[in-house]
């Protein structure tokens, strides 16, 4: 069956219209999400975060594209996407007990002089008093949370699959934390980030004020322990 010339052009015409309108219509989509993402940036205060987070997963490679067109760093955007995916995440986290979170911590947060050797299930913190880690893991523990320090992704995947948290708070750079929190949608899990003040490989800081505000969503103030309350979060 042989389809006329005309009708074929038609056709193919249409497709081209259509095309035309779709890419115009991703195109504006994007630069209306990434335009609510700089006001959100500059002012401090996320705006329809679920429209947000939805739009940048249809559209991330070109919602990247456009904000380094209007001059934003790569940090910054890392750092609107963490925000918006915590404050997505801060209900559901705050909605599951302690007893099924787990805390992931970096191994760069410890000292260089740090005694701990590695394991299966990461480093095991003597609370040597060298650095800040193990006063602060007794204190999570203390909660009720199991506290990991870890060296990388793959210890994550590994004791999340034997100890099968349902939420996670997990501490890092920021495109380690980007990372883990890409990788806990993917497997289901609930999960939050903290990133690090200081990168680097060894003796990074964190501000564990905010480790710990984070930490304490949903918990009972009577069972928060006496060393979070002199924080004054």
């Amino acid at each position: 069956m042989q389809i006329d010339t005309a009708v074929w052009q038609n056709i193919v015409f249409l497709i081209g219209e259509i095309t035309i309108v779709v890419v115009f219509g991703i195109f504006l989509f994007s630069l209306i999400l990434v335009g609510l993402s700089i006001y959100s940036i500059s002012t401090g205060r996320l705006y329809f975060p679920r429209f947000l987070k939805a739009g940048m997963v249809l559209v991330e490679g070109l919602a990247k594209a456009l904000f380094r067109l209007f001059g934003l760093e790569d940090s910054e955007v890392l750092t609107f996407f963490i925000n918006l995916h915590n404050t997505m995440n801060k209900k559901s986290f705050s909605e599951i007990p302690v007893s099924d979170r787990a805390v992931f911590l970096p191994q760069c947060l410890r000292s260089s002089r740090c005694p701990a050797h590695l394991t299966p299930e990461g480093l095991k913190c003597r609370s040597c008093g060298e650095c800040t880690v193990g006063f602060w893991r007794k204190v999570l523990e203390k909660m009720g949370y199991r506290v990991f320090i870890v060296p990388g992704s793959s210890f994550i995947k590994r004791m999340v699959k034997k100890y099968h948290p349902r939420a996670i708070l997990g501490i890092g750079c920021l495109s380690e934390v980007k990372e883990g929190l890409e990788m806990s949608d993917k497997i289901g899990l609930v999960s939050m980030g903290v990133v690090t003040l200081k990168d680097g490989c060894v003796e990074t800081i964190v501000n564990w004020d905010q480790v710990m505000e984070v930490a304490i969503l949903g918990v009972a103030p009577g069972d928060i322990p006496a060393e979070i309350k002199e924080l004054h979060l």
